[in-house]
């Protein structure tokens, strides 16, 4: 059955973030067996962050310049070069950045398209919505898979990643080629990259949907490496396959939050989302209390559901009017800069604090705060925009 433009590019997706986040566990299984530091998981995480910072001025332009879906196939085969770097025992960390250079240009591209395949802001809502639904059900399936499968075989689980890399490539070359701008000069792009960035941060719109954004990927990257630390210290889990599982429950709240944002978030109160992200910070403030597995799970889902929901919208916002400013891809390229900036800072702080031997607490309870700080400037931001929409 030959599926239409947005189921395949649905399809491509999840494999893609699927095995993205086999990778992160995989690369744990790794980091145990060759009995690297345990803060060295915060180094390999930084890796790939790095990629995204350094060639952000660049991958915007490129997925503006050429065919969408092409720049989705170029993404993907970056991605399997890393694989394949990691099957012939690379540092774990090189192996990781390469795929992080992959990602970095598969990503604006990936949400760039949107705009073209939807008519209407409410249609784009619910696109947004797929799309990061399918994005979140791959994150919990495919790190509860890299577990599993890390723990059978190492290198079953790598030929894997590899295999769904190459069915996602393939599956792209049935998604239109929708022309691209010729006349885009990367050098050109590059140098009005901080140009494109002051423009958007000027606007209040999607000043405001850059700041939720980056807030909610900083701290969904820490929360993320501290309960790898935090279940065994907590729970007494130490099974790798048993901590992804773990892991993969936000990303059931997420997917969640985020299929039921249209209902919950109307495109054109974007600026409420800000709730939800008082919810998600209380819900992180109470892990340091928690001992039980079973209210462990049912925090984990409440996190993730309401990062899904704080999202979806700054996400539909950013892209509706930030095409129209500088462009979807280029767009995109900007959010995914101050994004993985911030996420770098983040994973940094707590590789550092990790390193010390500080407990995994602090961190969690650290980056509470500071996403407190970004609700914070939120809520000040929302009256002024209430009135502008």
């Amino acid at each position: 059955m030959k599926m239409n433009p947005f189921q395949t590019l649905y399809v491509t997706q999840f494999l893609s973030a699927f095995a993205d986040n086999m990778i992160l566990f995989i690369t744990l299984a790794i980091i145990k067996q060759n009995a690297f530091p345990d803060y060295y998981i915060g180094v390999v995480q930084a890796c790939f962050l790095i990629a995204f910072v350094i060639f952000a001025p660049f991958v915007g332009a490129f997925a503006d310049k050429n065919p969408k879906s092409q720049v989705l196939l170029v993404g993907n085969a970056i991605k399997a070069i890393g694989i394949i770097a990691l099957f012939l025992h690379l540092d774990p960390a090189v192996s990781y950045g390469i795929v992080g250079i992959g990602a970095a240009v598969y990503s604006p591209a990936k949400y760039g398209i949107l705009p073209s395949l939807t008519h209407s802001e409410s249609e784009l809502l619910r696109a947004n919505a797929r799309i990061e639904g399918y994005t979140i059900m791959a994150i919990l399936i495919g790190s509860v898979c890299g577990g599993v499968l890390a723990k059978i075989s190492l290198s079953g689980s790598i030929v894997a990643c590899f295999a769904l890399y190459l069915i996602s490539l393939l599956l792209t070359l049935q998604i239109p080629r929708n022309s691209g701008n010729s006349s885009i000069r990367y050098v050109k792009e590059a140098r009005t990259f901080l140009t494109d960035m002051k423009l958007l941060l000027k606007d209040r719109t999607t000043r405001f949907s850059l700041v939720g954004t980056g807030s909610f990927w900083m701290t969904s990257s820490v929360v993320r490496l501290a309960i790898i630390a935090w279940v065994p210290a907590h729970l007494g889990i130490q099974s790798v396959d048993q901590i992804s599982m773990l892991v993969a429950v936000t990303g059931i709240g997420i997917m969640i939050g985020a299929l039921m944002t249209p209902k919950l978030i109307p495109a054109r109160k974007y600026y409420n989302s800000y709730v939800f992200g008082i919810v998600m910070i209380i819900s992180i403030l109470l892990f340091p209390l928690i001992t039980n597995l079973y209210v462990t799970i049912g925090l984990l889902l409440l996190v993730g559901f309401s990062g899904g929901v704080f999202i979806v919208p700054m996400n539909t916002v950013l892209q509706d009017k930030g095409q129209g400013m500088v462009g979807a891809g280029k767009t995109i390229a900007v959010q995914n800069f101050l994004e993985n900036s911030m996420m770098l800072a983040g994973v940094g702080l707590y590789t550092q604090i990790s390193k010390n031997g500080l407990s995994p607490d602090i961190s969690i309870t650290g980056i509470a705060v500071i996403l407190a700080g970004f609700v914070g400037y939120l809520m000040i931001q929302r009256q002024r925009l209430k009135i502008v929409v």
